[in-house]
């Protein structure tokens, strides 16, 4: 017997699917170009686009089986992990500036942790394929806290003399 019903599990795991996390990241990216944040919004949607160029790869090299069906591969790392660590932790990144507070980066925290604790209980991925996923990720977010850094010091540059305004 599982400790939480498949229909639970799957809804929670079903928080890394592209039509849901995505669209969270376009949301924030428009939000933060209309607030003057292009290079950060255009970060985090690049970062979303590498997810399957880090994924897909380390599937295929692995072919590990998943904790059910060890007959398939492709297991190593959690796809869906990764889409939702990206969407939602990088969502955060592009509100919590306008904010000022840590709201936006625990609820991404939560739906992040939610996906993963989906996915291994729903018997779908092995914890390491969680983790491996959020290792993966961890610099694509890093690129996009420092595109926001970068661009934000850019910003807040005083106007040279002989320069127009920004």
């Amino acid at each position: 017997m599982r400790a939480l019903p498949d229909s639970v599990t799957e809804r929670l795991s079903d928080l890394g699917n592209i039509p849901v996390a995505v669209p969270v990241l376009v949301l924030a990216m428009a939000y933060a170009a209309r607030r003057g944040r292009l290079l950060a919004a255009g970060a985090a949607g690049l970062a979303m686009a590498l997810v399957p160029a880090l994924v897909i790869p380390f599937k295929e090299w692995t072919g590990r089986p998943g904790p059910l069906e060890p007959w398939a591969a492709g297991y190593f790392p959690s796809g869906h992990t990764a889409t939702a660590a990206v969407a939602y932790l990088g969502a955060a990144l592009l509100v919590r500036p306008y904010t000022r507070r840590a709201w936006p980066t625990a609820v991404a925290l939560v739906l992040t942790g939610a996906t993963a604790v989906g996915l291994i209980l729903r018997g779908w991925h092995w914890p390491l394929d969680v983790l491996a996923s959020l290792l993966l990720c961890t610099p694509l977010l890093l690129g996009v806290a420092w595109a926001d850094r970068v661009g934000r010091i850019r910003s807040a540059d005083p106007v040279q003399p002989g320069q127009p305004p920004k």
